[in-house]
Protein backbone atom coordinates (compact mmCIF):
# COMPACT_ATOMS: atom_id res chain seq x y z
CA UNK A 1 0.00 0.00 0.00
CA UNK A 2 1.21 3.42 -1.01
CA UNK A 3 2.15 5.73 1.78
CA UNK A 4 -0.33 8.63 2.36
CA UNK A 5 -0.50 11.73 4.12
CA UNK A 6 -3.99 12.65 3.92
CA UNK A 7 -4.55 13.93 7.38
CA UNK A 8 -1.78 16.61 8.58
CA UNK A 9 -1.66 14.58 12.08
CA UNK A 10 -0.92 10.94 10.65
CA UNK A 11 -1.22 8.31 7.81
CA UNK A 12 -3.85 6.41 8.10
CA UNK A 13 -2.57 3.25 9.04
CA UNK A 14 -4.29 -0.02 7.54
CA UNK A 15 -3.42 -1.82 11.02
CA UNK A 16 -2.43 -1.39 14.74
CA UNK A 17 1.21 -3.17 13.59
CA UNK A 18 2.45 -1.39 10.56
CA UNK A 19 4.52 1.58 9.81
CA UNK A 20 5.00 3.65 6.66
CA UNK A 21 8.72 2.82 6.00
CA UNK A 22 10.33 5.38 3.13
CA UNK A 23 13.81 3.61 3.47
CA UNK A 24 15.88 0.68 5.74
CA UNK A 25 19.40 1.03 5.46
CA UNK A 26 22.69 0.48 7.16
CA UNK A 27 25.08 3.45 6.97
CA UNK A 28 26.89 6.09 9.32
CA UNK A 29 25.08 8.52 11.71
CA UNK A 30 25.47 11.95 10.18
CA UNK A 31 24.80 13.87 12.56
CA UNK A 32 24.56 14.77 16.80
CA UNK A 33 26.99 13.15 19.45
CA UNK A 34 26.66 9.58 17.74
CA UNK A 35 27.98 10.95 14.32
CA UNK A 36 29.48 8.43 12.53
CA UNK A 37 28.53 5.46 14.12
CA UNK A 38 27.33 2.77 12.04
CA UNK A 39 23.79 2.82 12.35
CA UNK A 40 21.04 1.33 10.22
CA UNK A 41 18.43 3.53 9.34
CA UNK A 42 14.61 2.98 9.71
CA UNK A 43 13.31 6.12 7.86
CA UNK A 44 8.95 6.61 8.38
CA UNK A 45 6.91 8.32 5.92
CA UNK A 46 4.97 11.21 7.35
CA UNK A 47 4.94 14.03 9.18
CA UNK A 48 3.20 16.76 11.21
CA UNK A 49 5.33 19.73 9.96
CA UNK A 50 6.66 20.82 7.11
CA UNK A 51 10.00 22.35 6.95
CA UNK A 52 10.87 24.65 3.76
CA UNK A 53 14.12 23.07 4.18
CA UNK A 54 13.66 19.46 5.04
CA UNK A 55 16.26 17.15 3.75
CA UNK A 56 13.92 14.14 3.58
CA UNK A 57 11.05 16.09 0.90
CA UNK A 58 9.74 12.40 0.27
CA UNK A 59 8.71 12.01 3.89
CA UNK A 60 6.95 15.20 4.27
CA UNK A 61 5.85 17.27 1.49
CA UNK A 62 5.45 14.33 -0.81
CA UNK A 63 5.28 10.97 1.59
CA UNK A 64 6.12 8.02 -0.32
CA UNK A 65 7.26 4.62 1.02
CA UNK A 66 5.10 1.53 1.79
CA UNK A 67 3.61 -0.22 4.80
CA UNK A 68 5.88 -2.67 7.09
CA UNK A 69 4.86 -4.72 9.84
CA UNK A 70 7.07 -3.72 13.08
CA UNK A 71 7.91 -7.77 12.87
CA UNK A 72 9.34 -7.53 9.44
CA UNK A 73 11.11 -4.53 10.25
CA UNK A 74 12.72 -5.95 13.70
CA UNK A 75 14.28 -8.86 11.51
CA UNK A 76 15.32 -6.52 8.97
CA UNK A 77 17.15 -4.35 11.92
CA UNK A 78 18.47 -7.17 13.22
CA UNK A 79 19.80 -8.93 9.76
CA UNK A 80 21.98 -5.76 9.33
CA UNK A 81 25.89 -5.11 10.86
CA UNK A 82 25.29 -2.38 12.86
CA UNK A 83 24.04 -2.65 16.62
CA UNK A 84 22.79 0.94 16.78
CA UNK A 85 19.54 1.59 15.22
CA UNK A 86 18.04 5.40 14.43
CA UNK A 87 14.43 5.86 13.88
CA UNK A 88 13.85 8.73 11.64
CA UNK A 89 11.69 10.41 9.64
CA UNK A 90 9.43 12.76 8.93
CA UNK A 91 8.01 12.58 12.04
CA UNK A 92 8.16 8.54 13.30
CA UNK A 93 6.60 9.77 16.76
CA UNK A 94 3.30 10.48 15.17
CA UNK A 95 2.79 6.50 14.31
CA UNK A 96 1.57 4.27 17.20
CA UNK A 97 3.65 1.20 15.66
CA UNK A 98 7.25 3.19 16.76
CA UNK A 99 6.67 2.58 20.43
CA UNK A 100 6.06 -1.07 19.06
CA UNK A 101 8.61 -1.31 17.31
CA UNK A 102 11.28 0.47 19.80
CA UNK A 103 10.27 -2.28 21.92
CA UNK A 104 10.97 -4.98 19.88
CA UNK A 105 14.84 -4.23 18.65
CA UNK A 106 17.56 -5.36 21.27
CA UNK A 107 20.05 -2.48 20.45
CA UNK A 108 20.84 1.15 20.95
CA UNK A 109 17.73 3.34 19.58
CA UNK A 110 18.10 6.73 18.57
CA UNK A 111 14.94 8.31 17.89
CA UNK A 112 15.10 11.53 15.53
CA UNK A 113 12.27 13.70 16.72
CA UNK A 114 11.07 17.07 15.97
CA UNK A 115 10.16 17.17 19.82
CA UNK A 116 5.61 17.73 19.32
CA UNK A 117 5.07 14.15 20.27
CA UNK A 118 6.05 12.74 23.38
CA UNK A 119 5.87 8.73 23.72
CA UNK A 120 6.50 6.42 26.26
CA UNK A 121 9.09 3.73 24.51
CA UNK A 122 12.48 1.72 24.84
CA UNK A 123 14.53 5.06 23.70
CA UNK A 124 17.98 5.36 24.32
CA UNK A 125 19.13 8.63 23.08
CA UNK A 126 16.04 11.48 21.71
CA UNK A 127 17.65 13.45 19.36
CA UNK A 128 15.40 16.38 19.92
CA UNK A 129 15.61 19.09 16.71
CA UNK A 130 13.21 21.79 17.60
CA UNK A 131 11.95 23.64 14.88
CA UNK A 132 12.26 27.62 14.73
CA UNK A 133 10.64 30.28 12.64
CA UNK A 134 13.52 29.95 10.32
CA UNK A 135 11.80 26.57 9.22
CA UNK A 136 7.88 28.07 8.37
CA UNK A 137 7.13 27.28 5.11
CA UNK A 138 6.30 31.02 4.06
CA UNK A 139 4.83 31.69 0.68
CA UNK A 140 8.28 33.05 -0.68
CA UNK A 141 10.27 29.71 0.69
CA UNK A 142 7.75 27.23 0.43
CA UNK A 143 8.95 23.91 -1.93
CA UNK A 144 5.50 23.22 -2.87
CA UNK A 145 1.94 25.02 -3.36
CA UNK A 146 2.07 29.06 -2.10
CA UNK A 147 2.57 28.87 1.58
CA UNK A 148 -0.55 27.23 2.77
CA UNK A 149 1.17 25.58 5.31
CA UNK A 150 2.57 28.26 7.26
CA UNK A 151 0.12 28.72 9.85
CA UNK A 152 -0.27 25.24 10.51
CA UNK A 153 3.09 24.87 10.40
CA UNK A 154 4.25 27.72 13.22
CA UNK A 155 1.18 27.01 15.35
CA UNK A 156 2.81 23.13 16.08
CA UNK A 157 6.01 23.71 15.38
CA UNK A 158 7.27 24.34 19.52
CA UNK A 159 5.46 22.29 21.94
CA UNK A 160 6.96 22.85 25.36
CA UNK A 161 4.93 20.02 27.38
CA UNK A 162 6.50 17.70 25.20
CA UNK A 163 10.02 19.15 24.64
CA UNK A 164 9.83 18.87 28.34
CA UNK A 165 8.68 15.65 29.14
CA UNK A 166 11.27 14.04 26.19
CA UNK A 167 14.03 15.59 28.66
CA UNK A 168 12.72 14.38 31.39
CA UNK A 169 12.49 10.90 30.47
CA UNK A 170 15.83 9.92 28.25
CA UNK A 171 18.91 10.88 27.23
CA UNK A 172 18.63 13.35 24.63
CA UNK A 173 20.54 16.00 22.44
CA UNK A 174 19.03 19.22 21.23
CA UNK A 175 19.98 20.00 17.53
CA UNK A 176 19.19 23.63 15.89
CA UNK A 177 18.81 23.72 12.36
CA UNK A 178 21.04 27.51 11.42
CA UNK A 179 22.07 29.43 8.38
CA UNK A 180 22.80 32.91 10.29
CA UNK A 181 22.83 34.48 13.38
CA UNK A 182 19.10 35.21 13.33
CA UNK A 183 17.93 32.12 15.12
CA UNK A 184 20.26 32.33 17.93
CA UNK A 185 17.53 34.71 19.73
CA UNK A 186 14.78 32.36 19.82
CA UNK A 187 17.51 29.27 20.74
CA UNK A 188 18.55 31.03 23.79
CA UNK A 189 14.98 31.66 24.33
CA UNK A 190 13.36 28.49 24.33
CA UNK A 191 16.57 27.08 25.97
CA UNK A 192 15.46 29.26 29.14
CA UNK A 193 12.03 27.78 29.42
CA UNK A 194 13.09 24.49 28.94
CA UNK A 195 15.80 24.78 31.96
CA UNK A 196 12.69 26.14 33.96
CA UNK A 197 10.65 23.36 33.17
CA UNK A 198 12.29 20.27 33.17
CA UNK A 199 14.21 18.55 36.25
CA UNK A 200 17.27 17.38 34.07
CA UNK A 201 19.82 19.60 33.67
CA UNK A 202 20.79 20.83 29.94
CA UNK A 203 24.27 21.37 29.45
CA UNK A 204 25.62 23.68 26.91
CA UNK A 205 27.29 20.19 25.48
CA UNK A 206 23.56 19.21 24.75
CA UNK A 207 23.13 21.52 22.70
CA UNK A 208 24.31 21.07 19.27
CA UNK A 209 24.73 23.27 15.95
CA UNK A 210 23.78 21.72 12.80
CA UNK A 211 24.43 23.83 9.44
CA UNK A 212 21.33 24.13 7.04
CA UNK A 213 21.73 22.31 4.02
CA UNK A 214 20.40 18.71 2.13
CA UNK A 215 23.01 19.39 -0.56
CA UNK A 216 27.19 19.89 -0.16
CA UNK A 217 26.67 23.10 -2.79
CA UNK A 218 24.43 25.16 0.53
CA UNK A 219 26.18 22.91 3.29
CA UNK A 220 29.71 25.33 1.65
CA UNK A 221 27.41 28.01 2.16
CA UNK A 222 26.73 27.43 5.66
CA UNK A 223 28.93 25.37 7.67
CA UNK A 224 31.53 27.84 8.54
CA UNK A 225 28.52 30.21 10.37
CA UNK A 226 27.11 27.06 12.04
CA UNK A 227 30.73 26.59 13.48
CA UNK A 228 31.27 30.22 14.40
CA UNK A 229 28.36 30.30 15.95
CA UNK A 230 28.70 27.01 18.10
CA UNK A 231 31.81 28.39 19.35
CA UNK A 232 30.49 31.72 20.32
CA UNK A 233 27.71 30.48 22.09
CA UNK A 234 29.77 27.84 23.43
CA UNK A 235 27.42 24.98 22.11
CA UNK A 236 28.81 22.36 19.87
CA UNK A 237 28.81 22.16 16.54
CA UNK A 238 27.59 19.03 14.36
CA UNK A 239 28.71 18.35 10.86
CA UNK A 240 26.12 16.35 8.64
CA UNK A 241 28.40 13.86 7.65
CA UNK A 242 25.57 11.91 5.07
CA UNK A 243 25.80 15.60 3.08
CA UNK A 244 29.05 15.73 2.73
CA UNK A 245 29.54 12.13 1.82
CA UNK A 246 27.35 11.34 -0.61
CA UNK A 247 25.53 14.77 -0.94
CA UNK A 248 21.52 14.10 -1.53
CA UNK A 249 21.66 10.37 -2.57
CA UNK A 250 19.09 8.13 -1.03
CA UNK A 251 19.63 5.65 1.23
CA UNK A 252 22.33 7.91 3.09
Amino acid sequence: MPVSDTAPERASEPDDDALPINELFASLQGEGKLAGVPSTFVRTSGCNLRCWYCDSYHTSWEPTGAWMAVEAIREQVASRDPDHLVLTGGEPLIHDAAVDLLDAVEMHATVETNGTRYVDADIDLASISPKLANSTPTPERAPAGDGEWADRHDERRIDHDALTRLIDDYEFQLKFVVADESPMGEIESLLADLRASTSREIRDTDVLLMPEGATRERLDETRATAARLAEEYGYRYTPRIHVDLWNDAPER
